[in-house]
Formats: structure tokens, C-alpha cells, sequence
């Protein structure tokens, strides 16, 4: 059974390679030379790091936490090392979900920037907020659109060229859901506020309760977010990758100090020494899907 093993907290590491890891098929017509992509669910961060030289005495630390680890049977909380601090002011630890838009079995047109619903659908959607949309006949109209104006509860204007399509029945509007690349939230309580940027992280937790649960993602914000109201202030934040599950209501995503659940990629460990007796620490590590 996998358990959390806490990484040491210093020094931070002197080298570090952070990228996301996408799986994407390519097809390619040999007639025409069309191009057509897939993308799939496997998704995920990856990081090569180095620590400092360091004594015997700290680096002891270091030596039994990746002991502890057994390779990659255990996971540790992990991130960007070099973007620990976000730069957006939200002043406290973590936010909550706040789901504004559900409708599992809808009639849906489009045409131009223009969702139009056969019933009642956007009546609490804000400008900025994203929804999923899922069951439309041409692709575009499916995926994460953000709503750049919310005309009524049932037509919205949103930020995505739609295909013309017209009363197609039985689709999904939905937010915070598998597949967004977007996340409505409302401020953790009522005197909570700020902004929260592009570059930012957020860590997804499994908890509706605890802003100190463990994570379950982790995300990077790619759009300063939008905000709106007060008490509490509501936050609409486009992120990726994809969220890889649907989130309930109040599930925390964590601002301050955000990480994600990580395990070594190799299961042999080694450290160096150099002749004056001074270690230091390489590995590599992938987020845990």
C-alpha cells in the first residue's frame, strides 16, 4: 500500500527541469495531407531536480526520505521548484468548488459565438464562468467554452467559434466536470479575496472539507481569472491540464502553497559525494494519475 512520505524542506534545488506531459495521436492523410489529432486521458507533470551539495549532517534528511520512498511504490507532495510562491494576492489557503451550471439532458443550438438552450440552462452562470458542453454533433461546439456574455438563462455568448448547429437533443452543460480545462469556484469564506494569475498553481484536494487534504492534481492557471460579487467573492479560473475527474461541490483547491501527489520515476536511488565529503541528490519524479 502506496503512503505519503514527506520531502524535506530544504534547501531547494539549485536545478530543475518541470514540463507537462501530453498523449496526443497525429494522423496524417497521404492522399491529402490532412492533419487529425486525438487527444487522450494520460496526462500529466514530470520534473528532473538537483539539490544542492550539501554536509553529511543535512543531507541525512535527504538520504532517508528517498529511501523511504522503496522506489516508486510511495509518493511524496511535490512542485514547480521554482514557483513555490504564486504571484496572485487571494488571501487565504484555498478555494472551494461552486458548481453554476448542470443540465445532464438539454436541446442545444449554435451558431457563431451563440449557445442557445431549449430550457432554462445559464440562469446562474457569470460572465467568465466556463461550462462543458458534451453531446453536440461537430466537435468544436463540445469541450470548455467561457461565457464572455450571459444574455439569459437560456443564451449565452462564449469566447469559441461554434459550427452551426441546430436542436440537437440530449446534450450536457455541466461545469467542474472530467474534461474541463476550466474551474468555477466561490472564495473559501466570506472576507476572502484577491486575484489569482496566469502562472499560478492549484492543487486539486480529495477533500470537501480540509484545506490540508492531500492532492489530487495538480493544475497551472493559464489566464488571469475572472471575479465577481463578494461574500463570497466568486472566481472563474480557465487551468490545465484537463481535470481528470469531476469535483463535488466545496471539493478544495488549494492556492497557498499548492502541490501535487508525486513518485520517483526510477526505483534505484543514488546520491554523489565529492572529496570533500559534500553530497548532493538527482531524480526524477511523475505525477501520480
Amino acid at each position: 500500500m502506496s503512503r505519503m512520505i514527506s520531502m524535506p524542506t530544504s534547501p531547494n534545488f539549485v536545478q530543475s527541469t518541470f514540463r507537462l506531459n501530453y498523449t496526443v495521436a497525429v494522423s496524417s492523410s497521404p492522399f491529402t495531407g490532412q492533419t487529425k489529432t486525438q487527444e487522450f486521458d494520460r496526462v500529466f507533470w514530470e520534473a528532473q531536480v538537483t539539490t544542492p551539495y550539501m554536509k553529511r549532517s543535512t543531507f541525512s534528511e535527504w538520504q532517508a526520505w528517498i529511501t523511504r520512498l522503496k522506489g516508486g511504490v510511495n509518493y511524496f507532495k511535490f512542485a514547480d521548484p521554482d514557483a513555490l510562491t504564486n504571484t496572485g494576492t487571494y488571501s487565504t489557503a484555498a478555494l472551494k468548488v461552486a458548481s453554476r451550471v448542470g443540465n445532464s439532458s438539454v436541446t442545444l443550438s449554435f451558431s457563431g459565438n451563440t449557445i442557445t438552450a431549449g430550457a432554462s440552462t445559464f440562469g446562474s452562470c457569470l460572465v467568465g464562468d466556463y461550462i462543458h458542453v458534451s453531446g453536440a454533433n461537430n466537435a468544436i461546439n463540445n469541450g470548455t467554452h467561457k461565457i464572455t456574455t450571459a444574455t439569459s438563462a437560456t443564451v449565452v455568448v462564449v469566447d469559441t467559434d461554434l459550427a452551426t448547429e441546430s436542436n440537437t437533443a440530449s446534450c450536457t452543460v455541466d461545469d467542474n466536470v472530467k474534461g474541463s480545462e476550466g474551474l468555477n469556484l466561490n472564495a473559501n469564506n466570506n472576507s476572502a479575496s484577491g486575484t489569482i494569475k496566469q502562472g499560478d498553481y492549484l492543487a486539486v484536494l480529495d477533500s470537501t472539507t480540509s484545506n490540508l487534504a492531500d492532492p489530487v492534481q495538480y493544475l497551472l492557471v493559464t489566464e488571469d481569472a475572472t471575479s465577481s460579487g463578494s461574500s463570497p467573492v466568486k472566481y472563474s479560473v480557465r487551468t490545465q491540464p484537463k481535470l481528470r475527474t469531476s469535483l463535488a461541490n466545496d471539493t478544495r483547491i488549494r492556492f497557498e502553497d499548492p502541490r501535487g501527489r508525486f513518485r520517483l520515476s526510477d526505483n534505484t536511488v543514488e546520491w554523489t559525494a565529492n572529496r570533500n565529503s559534500l553530497y548532493s541528490l538527482s531524480f526524477s519524479c511523475h505525477e501520480v494519475i
